[in-house]
């Protein structure tokens, strides 16, 4: 009786910290009884994905642990005189660096450092910005990272299995992108149009980075960045990074996420099996069929959009589509990107009896933004 308790409360606790890692196993395992494994299983995963994921992951943790991003964010604060100009830096990093960063590493670093900078500032100049600057550094982490194929995983996926080059890519996303940081500057107007002067005061990066660290890991990026272009073997730059991390940070290694690589593990092998039962898969075959964008904008809602990606890339061969979908799909629910759960969380802790309130403006400003962005695409 008390090791069920105790197997019940370690499986509560993993689903909580895990919640999509844990549905993507249960699912993988159901699966696996109506397709027992096999040789073909292996084929299953697109092994390419999942080394450059944990490439960029590295190199970001790396890069973040050398405070190179909270260093950068203190440069922008230091020209701040006002709260329009403190809110339209607080977002804009979180807009722009996420096309490069991810949006994970971009919201885990900056909405902290968000906190820190507003606990500086008067009462009801904090009590005013806190909520709506963290709401929409959300949205633009989310809105920002669909630029490029490095800004989000579902991206990072659905490039390496379209096929397209970069420069497609961006060209394909840059309306929506121009839209969106057009939306996010009309919410910043709005929101500070009784804006007032401001004394940043911010506490300097405690320690020294390690600059040899911050030359190696510029180096590794690069290296991202040629495999992503298609120019250079993604196991070499897998190799690469790993024995470096290894032998000349390896702490780093400790603070990659690799329940994400493990949740495309499991999601890899719950849509192969699904696409060896042929019911299932014509019927989703003839429910994508020309609906590719509302169908993953949908699925998105309820699955999150890696997900989502993952399993309809299966059943269709319309990537442009799929990228766009999942993309605008990252706004709406909680979960529709993984990413805003992060924020979430910090709010949680930090403000705790805020977060009825932080939930309520999430919901309806995403709905607002993907309202607006789905009407843009509707006139495509």
């Amino acid at each position: 009786m008390i090791g069920k308790r105790i197997l019940f409360m370690m499986s509560k606790h993993i689903f909580q910290k895990e919640p999509v890692l844990s549905i993507a196993t249960c699912l993988a395992i159901i699966s696996a009884f109506f397709v027992p494994p096999d040789a073909k299983y292996l084929g299953y995963i697109d092994f390419r994905t999942l080394a450059i994921l944990f490439s960029l992951m590295t190199v970001m943790a790396g890069l973040r642990g050398q405070g190179v991003f909270d260093r950068l964010g203190h440069v922008l604060l230091s020209h701040t005189r006002t709260t329009l100009q403190l809110t339209v830096v607080l977002v804009g990093l979180c807009f722009f660096s996420s096309m490069l960063i991810t949006n994970d590493v971009s919201l885990l670093t900056f909405v902290p450092f968000t906190f820190v900078v507003l606990n500086s500032l008067n009462a009801s100049v904090r009590s005013k910005l806190l909520l709506p600057i963290v709401c929409m550094q959300t949205i633009a982490a989310n809105l920002g990272s669909m630029l490029t194929p490095l800004g989000n995983p579902q991206n990072l996926y659905l490039y390496g299995k379209s096929g397209m080059d970069m420069g497609s890519f961006v060209l394909l996303m840059l309306p929506y992108s121009i839209i969106s940081l057009v939306l996010l500057a009309i919410w910043a107007v709005w929101l500070c149009r009784e804006g007032s002067d401001i004394v940043v005061t911010h506490s300097a990066v405690n320690s020294e980075p390690d600059k040899k660290l911050i030359a190696l890991y510029g180096i590794l990026f690069v290296a991202c960045l040629l495999v992503v272009l298609r120019v250079l073997p993604y196991g070499v730059a897998f190799a690469a990074i790993l024995v470096c991390a290894f032998f000349a940070d390896r702490p780093t290694l400790g603070r990659v996420d690799y329940s994400l690589i493990l949740t495309f593990v499991a999601l890899f092998i719950f849509i192969g099996n699904l696409g060896r039962i042929e019911a299932f898969s014509g019927w989703l075959q003839n429910i994508l069929a020309g609906h590719e964008v509302l169908v993953s904008v949908l699925a998105s809602q309820v699955t999150s959009n890696v997900p989502a990606a993952i399993l309809l890339s299966e059943f269709t061969d319309n990537s442009r589509a799929l990228i766009i979908g999942t993309n605008l799909g990252g706004l709406g629910t909680l979960i529709a990107s993984m990413a805003s759960l992060i924020s979430y969380r910090q709010i949680a802790n930090e403000v705790p009896a805020e977060k009825g309130h932080y939930f309520a403006m999430f919901t309806i400003s995403n709905v607002v933004f993907l309202a607006i962005l789905m009407g843009a695409w509707a006139l495509t």
